[in-house]
């Protein structure tokens, strides 16, 4: 969840002209309930969540720090996925417009 304020399951889409990482709900719905915009981010694997609750994230988290300094954690569904998610995030920051 944006924040942090809890663990949502969310649907992505990367896009890369404009650099931005959309999310929906899964459950449906054409518009995005946001974007986070990529354009010189900061994409890193996280291996321990501060001040978290939830100690069963498996070591698949990873961060995205926007140019505007925006911190969002984000949970793959495997260590393969995160890596996958990582490089096409780096990728798009740097390419993107």
């Amino acid at each position: 969840g944006h924040r942090r304020k809890n663990w949502k399951v969310r649907k992505f889409v990367l896009r890369e002209d404009p650099a931005y990482l959309h999310y929906y709900d899964p459950a449906g719905g054409e518009e995005p309930l946001g974007a986070i915009h990529l354009r010189g981010c900061v994409v890193t694997a996280v291996e321990e969540m501060p001040d978290s609750k939830k100690q069963d994230v498996d070591n698949i988290l990873f961060e995205i720090i926007t140019a505007n300094d925006v911190h969002y954690y984000l949970q793959a569904a495997s260590a393969t996925e995160r890596t996958e998610w990582i490089r096409a995030i780096q990728a798009v920051a740097r390419t993107g417009k």
